[in-house]
């Protein structure tokens, strides 16, 4: 949910401000626990609160405006993030790994040169954006190194939610347990540059679906179920001028993927016309992929 037009240019005149934001905001609780709403993926949890358990491999993360609440560090393995959202607005969870020895000061150095992210930054997916009170869920294998959680998503004002404090270092160190296993989807959907492919049945109940890009730059998928008599380019219009009510639930999905890279999300669909999006902008000209045709519409059944 981040059509962001120059994404390297706002990451490295905000950068800085955003790191110093998060590690305010690292001993921060939230103070409610949220209800879940139509389309969310998981019922709330008993607790509002961040945490890591190694033996079902769940981290639980709050999104509120404008931080995250999360676990410092988390063992390397396939890892499920469930995203609970007590904000009021739309917040996703989107994990970079920093290669190479970098680290969040190197991220906003190297970005003051407009252009694709670094090849030591890799997008490796995390929950995309569920509705306001509601979760989602992802899961990703995590290698040990140094990671970072941001929130992309620019909705109402256009200015990034890490820009207000929506970054936090994560640390993956090595595994002394159980790594977990690969989750094992009934559905599968390739990205590519820019369409989304479906393999198996999208229909009302749960559903574990695999994600894989194989397309040339970083894609994601943002599932969303439209409000009667709506549709993807309503929904487009309303992120880049988000008044009134938004024209779709957000139901998650995961978050941008580095080519080549995979990863699985949870979801709970119900009856209705639902929609795949990719909001990561080109590196090309800038645009959010749903403007060069990567969504798709689904009626679910």
């Amino acid at each position: 949910m981040h059509p962001i037009r120059n994404m390297t240019a706002v990451i490295s005149a905000a950068v800085a401000v955003a790191a110093c934001a998060s590690k305010d905001s690292n001993g921060a609780k939230a103070d409610s626990t949220p209800v879940a709403q139509k389309g969310s993926s998981s019922p709330a949890p008993a607790a509002s609160k961040a945490s890591f358990d190694p033996t079902t491999r769940v981290a639980v993360v709050h999104a509120r405006d404008f931080a995250f609440d999360a676990p410092d560090s988390i063992s390397a393995g396939w890892t499920t993030f469930h995203l609970v959202n007590d904000g009021p607005g739309l917040h996703h969870l989107q994990l970079v790994r920093l290669d190479s020895g970098k680290t969040v000061a190197d991220l906003g150095q190297a970005l003051k040169t407009p252009g694709p992210l670094p090849r030591w930054a890799v997008f490796v997916g995390g929950p995309n954006a569920p509705d306001p009170g509601a979760q989602s869920d992802a899961t990703i294998d995590l290698q040990q190194g140094q990671y970072v959680l941001l929130c992309l998503v620019d909705v109402p004002d256009h200015v990034p939610h890490f820009a207000k404090g929506m970054l936090r270092p994560l640390t993956v160190t090595a595994s002394s347990g159980s790594t977990g296993s690969e989750p094992k989807a009934d559905a599968t959907v390739t990205l590519a540059d820019y369409a989304f492919t479906i393999n198996g049945a999208l229909t009302a109940g749960k559903h574990t679906i695999k994600v894989v890009n194989n397309g040339a730059q970083p894609h994601e998928v943002e599932m969303v179920q439209f409000a009667p008599g709506k549709n993807a380019r309503d929904f487009d219009a309303w992120v880049d001028k988000p008044a009134g009510p938004p024209p779709a639930h957000a139901l998650g999905g995961v978050d941008a993927l580095a080519p080549g890279a995979s990863g699985y999300f949870d979801i709970d669909l119900t009856p209705g016309n639902d929609g795949l999006l990719c909001l990561v902008p080109d590196v090309k000209d800038g645009k959010p992929h749903v403007a060069h045709g990567m969504v798709k519409e689904i009626a679910v059944k």
